[in-house]
């Protein structure tokens, strides 16, 4: 593979990782709504029932006793999809921190890939300017010794 091709695969890779870092972020954002759509409506439904017994105590007609049970039974069925859409919310959190991460990984490996191959070709570089050294010493040499021995 070609230098300007790996560098286009860690482009790409780098890129995927950084939509899937958005897309992490959205998902914790809506997760922390959603937090706060549950907490809402848990204090919501706790205000009525203490309203509720308030007006037990107070004295109530069965009829607006009837209406604020029918309130709390809503505002309870209410509080368990909003559960239940808080924990499918989580779900979506937890799958796309794991996808990050695996986008992460593999930006990683093909950076340690990188790095190797830049290594590599340092070190072919370091060589071939040694050799390209060794072989001006070794020809100055020859040359000394083919003047020492002509003389």
């Amino acid at each position: 593979m070609s230098a300007s091709q790996f560098d286009t695969l860690i482009e790409l890779a780098r890129n995927s990782r950084d939509q899937a870092g958005l897309s992490l972020a959205n998902e914790r954002k809506n997760e922390q709504q959603t937090v706060a759509q549950v907490e809402s409506l848990g204090r919501y439904r706790q205000e009525y029932a203490q309203r509720l017994q308030t007006s037990m105590r107070q004295g109530i007609d069965p009829a607006s006793m009837y209406n604020y049970q029918q309130f709390l039974a809503s505002l309870d069925a209410a509080l368990v999809k909003a559960r239940q859409a808080l924990a499918a919310q989580q779900q979506r959190v937890t799958q796309s921190q794991q996808y990050w991460q695996q986008e992460q990984r593999k930006l990683s490996s093909y950076d340690t890939l990188a790095s190797r191959r830049a290594a590599e070709q340092q070190r072919n570089e370091q060589q071939r300017e040694q050799k390209t050294s060794d072989d001006l010493v070794n020809g100055r040499l020859a040359r000394r010794l083919a003047d020492t021995h002509s003389h």
